[in-house]
């Protein structure tokens, strides 16, 4: 019995099938103004997957768990949202890929806020479902044009910085807490002096008792200055204005601003409102914006509950932020090279087609919406920048921290490092040389005329952070069977 048959029961007393009350619909065919989400759902032992599937699509739009009278006051057909397609997923016993489309009236106008509040707000904790991941969601034309994006984007930020052609280098301050301002303010200085575009917060460093944000931001913007006088660069120092309310974080973003900084930094953890607000200051400002995902691994990391990056990827290019942490794959956080490049592509791109192999369930035209600078961090050195390059592209920002500031010749020693590795890669590139086989040769030989690359490369040459992983895949199937 199709759901349209069904759909007459929908009004008889009582708990009711969720597939029955029409949130099953094989036959749908989404529309160009839906918006479509794929979960993976496991059901518990014994529930059917397409009622498990229907029961997604009811609890994230417009259903209960009885019949309510009210639903004769609406047009409830319409609101409802439509689980289209179950697929089992390849490999994986009990999980399956439920599509579902949502009609374009269920959400507010540029909110990414009441969007979440519907797809992931409730359905996460259904009983029914052992477990739940949200793997993809097509954001349509007509919504996206209804967000800002990104305060500057891509080609803005590198017209805006007068750095063209490679790579952007920076470096995360460390150890992250527990240093002076002025000590911290050296860190800067040397970083930017050896050859850094830029230097960072970190993302628990706000207005800790051994070093107040107000000092720590005068602090920085005095070492940013002194090094690009001294070396002609415009250099910038991510100042973290996190804070526990709106208002406080406006006012440090204020102070940053009077300083002269040319970016300031939000923690995801402060609210998809507050990141929208802060990247319509910044885009009012002319400050670039960049958010560290702390706190996403909390919930993207796990293959069968959560929410995956690459959805945290799309909301935060629509909340309008210029950078995003999106993984480094070489380095010591999780991630495999196929995903990660759909992450990036996402991202950065205009038109991204559908691409299973990297996770991406739906084509996503961004409409000229600017593009979002991806952040590798984490792990990384000065013998991975082939990779880097090869894997990452060149819109990007490459931060080595502990691969700057732990240098055995020192801060400055460690930017060198970096920026000479890093220019020797771009010309090999751009001579047409194959990376991943000539890379290390490259770097050797560039080591020979700079010796802080030579120390960088006998420190942590053979450094890697490869370890056997139980996870399942996040890199999808190329095709699943239907139900």
């Amino acid at each position: 019995m199709t759901a349209v048959e069904q759909q007459p029961q929908r009004w008889d007393p009582g708990v009711q099938s969720y597939a029955g009350m029409g949130y099953w619909n094989p036959d749908y065919e989404p529309k160009d103004t839906d918006v479509l989400a794929v979960f993976r759902v496991t059901p518990q032992a014994g529930v059917d997957p397409v009622e498990a599937a229907a029961a997604v699509a009811g609890e994230s739009s417009t259903a209960t768990w009885t019949v309510v009278w009210t639903d004769r006051l609406t047009a409830n057909t319409h609101y409802q949202a439509k689980a289209y397609r179950v697929e089992a997923v390849p490999g994986r016993e009990g999980e399956y890929f439920a599509h579902i489309a949502y009609d374009l009236d269920l959400f507010e106008e540029g909110s990414i806020a009441n969007l979440t509040s519907s797809i992931i707000g409730n359905v996460f904790g259904f009983k029914p479902l052992l477990a739940l991941r949200l793997e993809d969601m097509r954001i349509p034309v007509a919504y996206t044009k209804t967000f800002q994006g990104p305060a500057h984007g891509v080609v803005m930020e590198r017209e805006l910085l007068n750095k063209f052609g490679r790579p952007l280098l920076g470096a995360t301050i460390k150890p992250k807490l527990g240093l002076s301002a002025r000590n911290y303010g050296r860190v800067v200085y040397e970083a930017c002096r050896g050859g850094l575009d830029f230097t960072k917060d970190d993302e628990n460093i706000n207005s800790q008792p051994f070093m107040r944000w107000r000092d720590r931001f005068l602090y920085c913007m005095e070492g940013v200055n002194k090094a690009a006088a001294e070396t002609g660069e415009l250099k910038g120092h991510y100042l973290n204005v996190t804070a526990g309310t709106m208002e406080e974080m406006y006012r440090r973003a204020e102070f940053a601003k009077e300083l002269g900084s040319v970016v300031v930094m939000i923690d995801l953890t402060i609210g998809y409102t507050a990141i929208q607000s802060m990247a319509h200051w910044a885009r009012e400002n002319s400050v670039l914006l960049h958010l560290h995902r702390a706190g996403h691994s909390t919930y993207t990391r796990q293959k069968t509950h959560g929410v995956s990056f690459r959805v945290i990827a799309k909301w935060a290019r629509l909340m309008g932020v210029d950078h995003i942490h999106a993984g480094t794959v070489v380095g010591k956080l999780e991630g495999d090279p196929a995903t990660t490049r759909g992450f990036y592509d996402t991202l950065r791109e205009d038109q991204v087609p559908a691409n299973l192999a990297h996770g991406l369930f739906f084509d996503q035209d961004w409409v000229s919406m600017p593009g979002v600078m991806p952040v590798a961090s984490g792990g990384i050195h000065a013998g991975q920048m082939h990779q880097l390059l090869d894997l990452l592209g060149e819109d990007v920002i490459l931060q080595f921290g502990g691969g700057t500031i732990g240098h055995p010749l020192g801060i400055a020693a460690g930017a060198e490092a970096n920026r000479v590795a890093l220019e020797a890669m771009v010309k090999a590139r751009n001579d047409g040389r194959d990376l991943l086989t000539e890379g290390p040769r490259v770097l050797r030989d560039a080591a020979r005329g700079c010796r802080p690359l030579e120390v960088a490369l006998s420190t942590w040459g053979e450094v890697t952070f490869d370890y056997t992983s139980t996870d399942a895949p996040d890199v999808l199937p190329t095709s699943s069977p239907s139900l």
